[in-house]
């Protein structure tokens, strides 16, 4: 069985209030689980045109 590495963090593509915190959470547990956090931007339509980047806070280390 393999164990999940990667986590992708999809957002609506809109404003949201929270969204900063919560995302920032998202990327905050993966650190520290040592798993490797991709933001998905834009919703679907990111997801299918490739924008997806690699989230990561050099304050969390």
């Amino acid at each position: 069985m393999s164990k999940v590495q990667r986590i992708g963090v999809f957002t609506s593509g809109g404003d949201a209030p929270g969204m900063n915190a919560a995302v920032r959470a998202v990327v905050r547990a993966c650190i520290y689980y040592k798993k490797t956090p991709f933001g998905i931007y834009r919703g679907y339509d990111g997801m299918i045109s490739g924008e997806i980047k690699e989230l990561n806070s050099p304050l969390c280390f």
